[in-house]
C-alpha cells in the first residue's frame, strides 16, 4: 500500500497541521519524482477578521522554529510578525521577576492566525497578514488544491479507499436538493481537524478505533489598547501570572502590535474565572487606569489537547495535530510542524497502511505523549507555587539572583522560560528545574526568608 505518481490525497483541515502536511507531502514527493494530487479542504477564510477567519490560538511562535521552517523553504515575511518577545515577567502576589533568555534563538514572536480580531477590519488596509493564510498559500504554491468546502461525511469504497462527501454549494443544493455530495475517492486521507469542531466525529464514524485526546477549555481574548499604550505598559515582554485563583493554572498577556492577547489556562476555565484574573491587582496594573474588559471582546474558549489520542491511524487514514498528538499547553505550531513532517515522510517512504504508520508515525506520537506526562507533572507543581507563599518568594529570589549574574547558567530562569514559551521539551525543562544547584538555591533562599521573618518578630 504505497503512494505512486497519480495517487490522490485528501487533507481535511487547512490550519498549520493541514497546510504543513500538504506542503511536506508535495515537497518530498517532488524530490523523489512522485507526482501526487493533493486536495485540501478548509471552509474558513483566513482573510476575514474575527471568528470566521480565526483558528482559536494564542498565536506565538519561537525563533528556533522559524529557523527550522526557513531551512525547509517556509519563510515568514515581516508583516506576519507583530512583536518580538525578548523577555517575560513572572508575576505572583509575592512580587515579580523579569526573565531574559540565554540566547536569541529562545525568543518568540507573536502572530495572528487569522486576519486579526473582530473590529480590526476598521484599520483597513490591515498592517499585518494571516499566519494560517500564508502557510496555506505555501502549500498551494507546491500544487495543493484548496477547496473552500465543508466536509460532511467520510466512508470507504469497496476497495477500502476513503471517500469524501462535501456540503453542496447553494446553487448545487437548489438544483438537486442534496445535503451532501461525493467529492472524490482518495488513496490517503489526512485528518487535521483540531478539537473545536465536528471534524473528529467524521473520523470516529469511520470506525477504525480512533478516539480523540482528552481536552480542556482555555480562554483567549484579543484586547485593543493601541500600539503606544501596549509598548509603554508591556514592552517587548510576555507577562505570566501565577495567582491563587481557583481553577487557574496560569495566565499570560502577550503584546501584538495594537492588541494584547490574554490567555488563561486551567481546568475548563470560563468567563467568570477570566474576570477574576483580570481584576487582580497584578493584571490591572498593566492596563490603563479605569480600563475595563469590553462587554463583547473578541474571544474564544478553544478546546486544547491535554492527553494522548487512541489509534490515530488506519489503512489509508492518519490524523495529525491537535486531534492526535500535540504539545501540552504550548507550542502547538511547533508540534504541527514536527508531526506533519513525520507523517509525510512515513507515507512516502514506508507506505500508507496501518502497519506503516505504526512503525514510522506512531513512535513520534508516543515520544511527544511521554514528554507531555512530564509536563503534567511540572504543571501540577503550580499548586506549590500558588499556595505556598514561602516557595513563591524563594523562587522569585533565585530568579532575580540568576538574572543579576551575567555568566550564571540560569537554570531555574531558563526552565521557567521554556515552560511557558515552548522552546524546549519538558524532559529538558524537568532536568534543569530539578538540578541540585537549583534545589540548593531554593532551599537556601527559603532559609534566608525564614530567618528574616523571625528577626522581624
Amino acid at each position: 500500500m504505497e503512494l505512486t505518481s497519480g495517487s490522490r490525497v485528501a487533507v481535511i483541515g487547512g490550519g498549520p497541521s493541514g497546510a504543513l502536511s500538504a506542503y511536506f507531502l508535495l515537497d518530498l514527493a517532488r524530490q523523489t519524482g512522485i507526482a501526487l494530487e493533493v486536495d485540501l479542504f478548509e471552509p474558513r477564510n483566513f482573510n476575514l477578521t474575527g471568528p470566521p477567519g480565526c483558528n482559536m490560538c494564542g498565536g506565538v511562535i519561537s525563533e528556533s522554529l522559524m529557523q527550522k521552517m526557513a531551512a525547509e523553504g517556509i519563510t515568514l515575511p515581516r508583516e506576519l510578525l507583530l512583536d518580538t518577545i525578548d523577555s517575560y515577567v513572572l508575576h505572583t502576589d509575592s512580587g515579580a521577576a523579569s526573565i531574559r533568555p540565554l540566547h536569541d534563538e529562545m525568543r518568540i514572536a507573536s502572530i495572528f492566525r487569522g486576519a486579526g480580531p473582530l473590529g480590526a477590519e476598521s484599520q483597513s488596509p490591515l498592517p499585518w497578514s494571516s499566519f494560517d493564510r500564508h502557510l496555506l498559500e505555501m502549500a498551494k504554491g507546491l500544487g495543493a488544491r484548496h477547496h473552500a468546502r465543508r466536509v460532511r461525511r467520510l466512508d470507504r469504497d469497496g476497495e477500502g479507499r476513503p471517500r469524501v462527501y462535501v456540503q453542496p454549494l447553494k446553487e448545487e443544493a437548489a438544483e438537486s436538493g442534496e445535503t451532501e455530495r461525493l467529492f472524490g475517492v482518495y488513496d490517503l486521507l489526512i485528518g487535521c481537524v483540531g478539537l473545536n469542531g465536528a471534524g473528529v466525529r467524521l473520523f470516529e464514524a469511520l470506525d477504525f478505533g480512533y478516539r480523540p485526546p482528552k481536552s480542556d477549555r482555555a480562554w483567549v481574548a484579543e484586547l485593543y489598547m493601541g500600539a503606544e499604550e501596549v509598548r509603554r505598559r508591556l514592552g517587548h515582554a510576555m507577562h505570566i501570572f501565577l495567582l491563587d485563583v481557583p481553577g487557574m493554572k496560569f495566565a499570560a498577556l502577550t503584546p501584538k502590535g495594537h492588541y494584547v492577547t490574554f490567555i488563561l489556562l486551567g481546568d475548563d476555565v470560563n468567563e467568570e474565572v477570566a474576570k477574576r484574573v483580570c481584576h487582580s491587582p497584578q493584571v490591572r496594573e498593566l492596563f490603563p487606569e479605569g480600563w475595563e474588559m469590553p462587554v463583547r471582546p473578541c474571544h474564544c474558549q478553544p478546546r486544547i489537547n491535554i492527553g494522548p489520542p487512541v489509534n490515530p491511524f488506519a489503512d489509508r487514514v492518519v490524523l495529525v495535530g491537535d486531534c492526535a498528538s500535540s504539545r501540552l499547553y504550548k507550542d502547538g505550531i511547533g508540534a504541527a510542524y514536527r508531526m506533519a513532517k513525520v507523517c509525510a515522510l512515513t507515507a512516502l517512504t514506508r507506505g500508507i497502511s496501518a502497519e506503516a504508520f505504526r512503525e514510522g508515525y506512531w513512535p513520534a506520537c508516543q515520544e511527544m505523549d511521554r514528554d507531555n506526562r512530564l509536563g503534567h507533572l511540572l504543571f501540577s507543581m503550580d499548586g506549590l507555587m500558588r499556595h505556598v507563599t514561602l516557595f513563591r518568594r524563594a523562587m522569585l529570589m533565585v530568579v532575580r539572583e540568576e538574572q543579576s549574574r551575567p555568566h550564571d547558567p540560569r537554570r531555574l530562569s531558563s526552565a521557567l522560560w521554556d515552560t511557558f514559551t515552548g522552546s524546549a521539551a519538558y524532559r529538558h525543562i524537568f532536568r534543569r528545574a530539578l538540578h541540585p544547584v537549583v534545589m540548593w538555591r531554593l532551599i537556601a533562599a527559603m532559609i534566608r526568608l525564614l530567618f528574616s521573618f523571625l528577626r522581624k518578630r
